[in-house]
């Protein structure tokens, strides 16, 4: 199996006065133009991508959108366990119940993309640190199943790589 983790693109800063419900916070245009690059860089990295799966918060959707439109990815689809602060053994059953394809792609937040590639990699007593930039996406795969630690790293990238 191979999974692409992706950090949402850039969105407006958290203000409560227009957005009271930051799930609701969207990308900014130039988040957005620039994660279109990102897009159409990955789809010449990752083709055949079965199954996307976003956060239900805005700017992941939107992020998600992106990649439909511009990587040629399939429609996406809303899995709660992406949400920001959501742990990575419960983002990890939620994709097992899924039965997920070969090539499978996931749009969250930071901390919890971090929390999940280490949880991939190492394991629940790894010490692993990841840090996503925003637009930013890491390549794991595993011949042994969706366990943790069963993963290993084939590149992570940042949107200014991706871009070129």
């Amino acid at each position: 199996m191979k999974l692409y983790l992706v950090r949402h693109a850039i969105a407006h800063d958290r203000d409560v006065a227009k957005w009271p419900d930051d799930g609701q916070r969207p990308l900014t245009k130039r988040g957005a133009n620039r994660f279109e690059q990102v897009a159409s860089g990955m789809r010449k990295l990752a083709p055949g991508v079965a199954l996307l799966l976003t956060s239900p918060l805005v700017r992941a959707i939107q992020t998600a959108e992106i990649l439909v439109t511009r990587a040629k990815w399939p429609t996406h689809e809303v899995l709660h366990e992406l949400e920001p602060h959501c742990p990575p053994n419960e983002t990890l059953h939620a994709l097992s119940a899924l039965t997920p394809p070969g090539v499978v792609a996931l749009v969250g937040h930071e901390p919890m993309l971090g929390k999940l590639a280490a949880y991939l990699l190492s394991g629940p007593q790894g010490k692993a640190l990841f840090e996503f930039k925003k637009g930013g996406v890491a390549c794991l795969e595993s011949g042994h199943g969706l366990r943790p630690g069963a993963f290993r790293l084939l590149w992570l990238a940042t949107p200014r790589l991706l871009r070129r």
